[in-house]
């Protein structure tokens, strides 16, 4: 039996796997052990085991993801999510649809400090939403707004996403931070302008908050000056290139817990969960990267990725419809996966396909992590809907309709970024 036929009995037993409901980064480890010994042998096969463990988590810019990590889970359990939520609330909540606007801005600041979608969306949802029905706005609008703003924690740096992506692929870690930094603000406008338009349309969907005075709108940025210093502190260090992202994900833990103690939001019980917390999602996240190494190991002996990728090089079709396909692959992936399990689980067999048809791969990065927060948010199973319907007990279909106008937006987005590639590699390009 050919290489190329054992790798694809190995992808369809991993697709069994997956449906059976077992771990992904244990299944992605158990198809790549065996498939490595079909192959070379189980001697072989023993001798990957054994050392790929040791050596993926040993990499030194691995280590960025559990500092990030930590770095979000202080900063959210310090409660600075509802300082930035005030803030902006004071600032553009008199406006048609201001809080819908205001929760798309503090999800925004939210985003560049913890890195997952998860605390985002559950603090928005716990204190953006009663705001929201104090007001009587829709709540197709309002929860839509929180859903799919929270997906910008993927997008704008600091983003385990693209730390994951980073070292999968051998790119530039800080680079791809860059990159999503100004699609990451691109899309926060779509969407503020996307609740513009629906308010436009129907003013009662959003009625304008309480007018506030101009002191109140100073006073009410002390709040975040704090995430906003530690944002600048380590975004500006990695492009400056003071120092890397790994020793940036150490700064950035180290301001959150002196930021933090310095407000007294911190307290040592606080820290504890935050360490175990941290530690659990970074136990999450190693096991997925072992198993995906693991099986880059099965299939790059099986030279499976490198016939698919000539094999359709060589489809007599523009290259941009084979891209819209990967495109929507990464769409249906997002509907049933979460983003870091998605990019793990394909980029083994996507990514030497899209060098093969010569698009940048720091570009790619930055489109996957968007078209995937699209499949976070779409129905059947768009896990971040859950996510807030289980954090503020709203219907999964009032919360699915919500989110159809920001999907057009996220949509626009990709367009916009697909004609105008620069719009993600200008600023990489300036480091």
């Amino acid at each position: 039996m050919s290489p190329e036929i054992i790798g694809v009995i190995g992808l369809v037993i991993l697709i069994a796997l997956l449906f059976a409901r077992m771990w992904i980064g244990a299944a992605m480890a158990l198809v790549g052990f065996l498939g490595y010994a079909a192959i070379r042998g189980f001697d072989s096969a023993f001798g990957v085991v054994s050392q790929i463990p040791f050596s993926t988590v040993a990499d030194y810019p691995l280590i960025a993801v559990p500092l990030f990590i930590f770095m979000g889970v202080i900063i959210f359990r310090s409660g600075v999510g509802t300082d930035l939520y005030e803030t902006a609330y004071k600032n553009v909540g008199q406006l048609r649809g201001g809080l819908a606007m205001a929760t798309v801005l503090a999800c925004a600041l939210f985003a560049a400090i913890t890195g997952v979608s998860g605390p985002a969306i559950v603090t928005m949802g716990k204190v953006a939403l009663p705001e929201m029905r104090k007001y009587n706005y829709d709540d197709k609008l309002a929860t839509g707004s929180i859903a799919c703003a929270g997906t910008l924690a993927f997008l704008i740096p600091p983003s385990v996403a693209f730390i994951i992506y980073g070292i999968l692929t051998q790119n530039s870690i800080g680079k791809l931070f860059m990159a999503g930094f100004i699609p990451g603000i691109l899309l926060a406008s779509l969407f503020v302008l996307t609740i513009v338009i629906i308010t436009a349309r129907n003013p009662k969907a959003g009625p304008a908050g309480p007018k506030t005075s101009f002191r109140e709108k100073v006073v009410s940025l002390k709040g975040t000056w704090p995430t906003v210093l530690l944002f600048i502190l380590v975004l500006g260090g990695i492009y400056r290139g003071i120092f890397t992202p790994t020793e940036a994900g150490a700064v950035g833990a180290f301001g959150a817990i002196v930021i933090t103690t310095a407000y007294r939001r911190l307290d040592f019980r606080k820290f504890l969960d935050s360490l175990l917390e941290a530690g659990q999602t970074t136990a999450f996240v190693f096991l997925l990267i072992i198993g995906a190494f693991i099986l880059m190991k099965f299939l790059a002996i099986s030279k499976l990725p490198f016939l698919l990728g000539d094999t359709i090089a060589g489809l007599p079709v523009p290259p941009m419809v084979i891209f819209a396909a990967i495109v929507l692959l990464y769409i249906i992936l997002g509907m049933f996966l979460d983003i870091i399990s998605a990019v793990i689980l394909t980029i083994p067999i996507i990514y030497p396909l899209v060098l093969s048809l010569g698009f940048d791969p720091i570009w790619f990065g930055v489109i996957v992590v968007i078209v995937i927060e699209m499949g976070l948010v779409t129905p059947p199973v768009g896990l971040d809907v859950f996510i807030l319907s289980g954090a503020v007990d709203v219907p999964l279909f009032t919360i699915f309709r919500g989110v159809l106008p920001f999907l057009v937006a996220m949509i626009i987005c990709i367009v916009l970024l697909i004609a105008f590639p620069q719009i993600a590699l200008w600023l990489p390009g300036t480091m």
